[in-house]
């Protein structure tokens, strides 16, 4: 499926399917704010460390499968499939971009509300 994303949202998409921390710090703001599997987490650098200590851990490969635009909000329903249980699975990532940077994210499972 051709889906057309935001700029820093595709650029999000492309780092972590491919473990580039330094392309996916760029896709946030300095004080940028992850919200996943409970935790908090805040700044670019601890974010982009986070996901990608994850997803290489787990060889996450994402494809996105949906894209809705709800209440100032970006939500990204994508298929999430690795080396962990459940796969694949299906999750929602709500982004709130500003200035073309991701300035907070909350993924949660697809359907749930965040």
């Amino acid at each position: 499926m051709n889906i057309k994303l935001p700029q820093s949202i595709e650029a999000y998409f492309q780092a972590l399917n491919t473990y580039d921390g330094s392309l996916l710090a760029s896709c946030f703001t300095e004080d940028a704010i992850l919200y996943d599997e409970g935790l908090t987490y805040r700044g670019r650098t601890v974010i982009s460390e986070h996901i990608v200590e994850v997803n290489d851990k787990l060889s996450v490969k994402t494809e996105v499968i949906k894209i809705l635009e709800r209440n100032g909000e970006t939500i990204v329903t994508a298929t999430l499939a690795g080396n962990f249980d459940g796969s694949p699975i299906p999750l929602d990532f709500h982004f709130t971009v500003k200035d073309q940077k991701i300035t907070e994210l909350n993924i949660d499972l697809s359907g749930e509300e965040a």
